[in-house]
């Protein structure tokens, strides 16, 4: 299992931590933002595909922000699995 560790930009969180194991998502982790819906997003998305999980919440926005702390997870997964992000 590869963990890895994302700074998310435009956004109230400040951290996101996950893992992949065999292309799935698991232990999804903000750092500061909305922690309820942070914390609701991470349950829903355990065991997930993650390129899957990608794609459902890429271009998600909050607000009048052109991003979100889901599309930043969308973001910071689409690195993880084409090697740009690195594991921690």
């Amino acid at each position: 299992m590869e963990t890895y560790s994302y700074i998310p930009r435009g956004v109230c969180a400040t951290g996101i931590r996950f893992s992949i194991e065999n292309g799935r998502l698991h232990d999804v982790q903000f750092t500061n933002g909305c922690n309820g819906n942070l914390k609701a997003i991470g349950r829903l998305l355990e065991g997930a595909d993650a390129a899957h999980s990608a794609e459902i919440l890429r271009g998600n926005t909050c607000g009048m922000k052109r991003t979100s702390c889901a599309d930043q997870l969308a973001q910071a997964l689409e690195k993880a699995l084409s090697g740009e992000l690195r594991p921690a």
